[in-house]
């Protein structure tokens, strides 16, 4: 708690306020109905708004001005022209409600280097080639100003803006593609397994340079779902995954010095001996990662001053910053964005109720609700809900690569126990006390809406609590017999079936309680459950060597299914949990690494893959049929979903400007990314 006692708050304050907190959770939990059907049903779940992209020539601005700090270093002679730096082809936002005004700090928190998210969303989601509007439906032009397809869809001509510069004032041109793909992207030190982004149908593509302001990406077969990938949270979505060698493009100018095609090696051994790195690839892997290295160049609106293994993650504006506002003001119109480190999720939620945070939807608890909706006055803020369109704020993942217990394997790889257990969930009891009943017991599958949804009977597909029948099922495949406290018994003789689930605490959900709440539901269909709560690095550490057995997280992301697909089925290694890491590297190896998935999950990686080179009415139709795959073999547990307990409960100060009502709730629009931040601004 050594941050919470430096916060200028009075002692009975803190008492009040983490009395408040306990308290509001537990009138929550009582009187979940009237709170969530009245209140958080309808006053805080607004209309879906957001800013536009402008790429009418006529509404384009004809001039362009800067913050005032900006034009006093132009004055001093330490920064070129605004003009110079924005360049001929500004990415033009209009602005939700009005043009702002310059100045001010956003505060927020997060939870630790772990946490790269939080600033992502906020601060560096903008720097994609192509980005979605606020519906979260459409692609809309942003770092690229255009795409342009060739020879039916295998090839698709990316065209840059001219003049545009990186954080440093150096170009931004075509030579950074073509070093990313040809120096980072296939040197195998770097990225020792290709991405399924850059492939079409198993076959890998490449990227050339036409000319210093035109890029083509090339394919063995049409890419029609290109455009998609470059606005989602994909491998070539920028520099947000260049931490881990993805990107699509990467400043050249300057990593070209940490690398030994170019730094030589004997003078890489030494930069990376005074670094104290252990090798070459971890310092360049460091060197290009925008939230740990302040001195990489950016593209995005604000760029990392204070490292994010600090106390507090700092990103100011960026002075080369592309985006302008209607009427050519840069953006951003807020100065930096301050994030400060909480230790848990009940710190950060205390500073929220506290007012010390000026927009903060990451970490904030939806049973704190009462609390936040009480103190709303006092804290100078506003509450938002943001529901989400995908299946589960909280699901269970099976590692189906599981191998440290051959009995464990087994059971995890045989559908009827994963169904089973999913049938042993009652969800309407964990609705009412964690999500004060504004969630939906589901599936994994994504709401109704979405174009990708199977059908209405997937919804409570293995998603509705009938113990009998889940009995009967664990007793049919070998686990009848029980020992003298009605646990099962292991099929090899040795004892009782144990089984693990990794739960992060400090997150979103309060997946540790609700993990408690299912292992108790487990006891009545004698499955053993252990609760293991985890700091969130380790639980990458642990999902990356195979060593989780089940995993709680959501599956935010999945309603794009195509271009965040890892909560779907096994498809990254970075994963907080995973349900088969060895069935990541063998679909993105084509095969040539991991293991080779058993046939149903064979089959959903050959539909979802298969979709990418076919016009959208034959996509939407193989999305439908992945999710079909996905609820009938129940891979992972859906628990609650479609709600606003996944980062979808937000405070906003009252005097923050162009806030949307409602906002596009999904990682792959890198909420609130997707409401353009750049265009916050404070009213006074």
């Amino acid at each position: 708690m050594t941050e919470l006692r430096r916060m200028p708050w009075k002692r009975t304050l803190r008492s009040r306020l983490t009395l408040t907190l306990a308290i509001g959770t537990l009138s929550g939990v009582i009187a979940a109905g009237a709170l969530a059907q009245s209140a958080g049903k309808s006053t805080f779940i607004g209309k879906l708004e957001g800013p536009e992209v402008v790429t009418d020539a006529a509404k384009l601005p004809k001039s362009l001005k800067e913050a005032p700090q900006l034009a006093e270093l132009v004055k001093a002679g330490k920064l070129p022209p605004v003009a110079e730096r924005v360049g001929q082809d500004p990415v033009v936002i209009k602005p939700l409600r009005e043009v702002g005004k310059y100045g001010g700090t956003w505060r927020g928190g997060f939870t630790g280097p772990a946490d790269f998210w939080n600033g992502f969303r906020c601060c560096s989601g903008p720097d994609h080639l192509m980005f979605w509007d606020y519906t979260g439906d459409k692609v809309a032009p942003n770092l690229a100003k255009g795409l342009e397809m060739q020879d039916g869809g295998r090839a698709w001509l990316v065209h840059l803006r001219r003049g545009m510069k990186w954080s440093d004032g150096k170009p931004f041109t075509a030579d950074d593609f073509v070093f990313w793909f040809e120096d980072i992207y296939q040197n195998k030190d770097l990225v020792p397994t290709p991405s399924a982004t850059m492939a079409i149908n198993g076959r890998q593509g490449a990227i050339e340079k036409v000319d210093t302001s035109t890029v083509r990406f090339k394919f063995p077969e049409p890419y029609f779902m290109l455009p998609d990938v470059l606005a989602g949270s994909t491998d070539l979505a920028g520099q947000g995954f260049a931490y881990r060698g993805m990107g699509g493009f990467a400043p050249a100018h300057y990593l070209k010095q940490f690398h030994p095609k170019y730094a030589g090696q004997a003078e890489l051994d030494k930069k990376v001996k005074e670094a104290k790195f252990d090798s070459w690839v971890r310092m360049f892997l460091a060197k290009n990662d925008w939230a740990l290295n302040p001195e990489l160049p950016v593209l995005s609106p604000w760029k990392t001053v204070t490292a994010i293994n600090t106390p507090t993650w700092t990103l100011e504006r960026n002075p080369y910053s592309v985006f302008v506002d209607t009427a050519g003001n840069q953006l951003p119109y807020i100065d930096r964005v301050v994030l400060t480190l909480g230790e848990n999720l009940e710190v950060i939620n205390l500073r929220a109720v506290a007012g010390e945070y000026d927009f903060q939807q990451r970490h904030l608890d939806l049973g704190k609700l009462p609390v936040f909706i009480e103190n709303q006055v006092r804290g100078g803020y506003k509450v938002y809900l943001d529901p989400g369109d995908y299946g589960g704020d909280m699901i269970i993942k099976f590692n189906l690569n599981y191998d440290a217990d051959g009995e464990i394997a087994k059971w995890f790889s045989t559908a009827d126990f994963r169904r089973a257990l999913a049938l042993g969930i009652d969800r309407d009891q964990i609705n009412e006390t964690f999500w004060l009943g504004t969630g939906t017991p589901s599936s994994v599958v994504p709401a109704d809406g979405n174009k990708y949804n199977p059908g209405p009977q997937y919804r409570k597909l293995w998603a509705t609590l009938d113990v009998r029948k889940a009995n009967e099922m664990l007793d049919k495949i070998g686990l009848a017999k029980k020992d003298a406290q009605g646990f099962r018994l292991r099929s090899d003789g040795k004892g009782r079936l144990r089984i693990e689930i990794m739960t992060l605490g400090g997150q979103f959900v309060q997946f540790t309680q609700i993990a408690e709440m299912i292992r108790e539901q487990w006891k009545r269909i004698g499955i053993d459950l252990t609760v293991q709560e985890v700091e969130r690095s380790l639980a990458l550490k642990r999902t990356a060597a195979n060593e989780q057995q089940l995993g709680a997280w959501n599956n935010d992301g999945s309603e794009h299914l195509f271009t965040f697909p890892l909560h779907v089925f096994p498809f990254e290694l970075a994963a907080v949990a995973s349900s088969g890491p060895l069935y990541v590297k063998w679909f993105h190896s084509a095969g040539a690494q991991g293991k080779e998935p058993e046939p149903k999950m064979r089959e959903l990686m050959e539909k979802w893959k298969k979709a990418f080179g076919v016009p959208e009415k034959e996509r939407i139709q193989l999305g439908k049929e992945v999710w079909k795959i996905a609820a009938e073999e129940v891979y992972i547990i859906g628990v609650i979903g479609m709600g606003p307990a996944s980062m979808g409960v937000r405070v906003v100060k009252t005097n923050m400007g162009n806030i949307p009502s409602r906002q596009y709730n999904s990682p792959d629009g890198k909420t609130p990314g997707i409401s353009r931040p750049m265009t916050f601004y404070w009213k006074n």
